[in-house]
């Protein structure tokens, strides 16, 4: 069987549906640590990875999100943005997009090689939406220029225990 070469080049999601999201802690854009296993305590969570902060498809990926936040609210839900970006730039991302979710900072790529992996030679996160149940469980992986779109995702986010 062959491996198409941008298959070999991008990697592919190290988790599968179904499997125990890795727990972590990364600083958002004021450099507070922010915890998953704490945010999955208010509801599920959609982890937005995208690979660089102002390039045209991380952009849009989060211009995305931010005009349908409304739709992931309602569910009881929430969403992280995640890049190997540093703080600064993450906050000044944030900033400009006024995006009314979190966005963290990857730097170095520890949490992205555990869960949409990072391309080869530059290191960046590869674009993956991860919808992660309050339980703590993977209910969907939404995949390269497929999670620019967050139609998939919001879909299948379970519902807010309780509500």
């Amino acid at each position: 069987m062959k491996i198409p070469l941008l298959a070999m080049l991008l990697g592919s999601a190290a988790l599968k549906v179904g499997d125990r999201a890795p727990d972590f802690t990364l600083p958002d854009t004021d450099g507070v640590p922010v915890t998953l296993s704490k945010l999955l305590q208010k509801g599920p969570v959609i982890l937005a990875f995208y690979p660089k902060a102002f390039t045209p498809g991380c952009t849009k990926q989060n211009a995305n999100f931010r005009d349908r936040y409304a739709d992931v609210a309602a569910k009881g839900a929430q969403v992280v943005g995640i890049s190997t970006d540093d703080v600064e730039t993450q906050r000044r991302f944030k900033a400009e997009m006024k995006l009314p979710y979190p966005l963290l900072s990857d730097a170095g790529g520890k949490v992205a090689k555990q869960y949409a992996g990072t391309m080869a030679i530059v290191g960046v996160a590869n674009r993956a939406n991860f919808v992660i149940g309050q339980d703590g469980t993977v209910k969907e992986i939404v995949e390269g220029g497929d999670a620019v779109d967050p139609t998939a995702a919001i879909a299948a986010c379970p519902l807010r225990k309780g509500t």
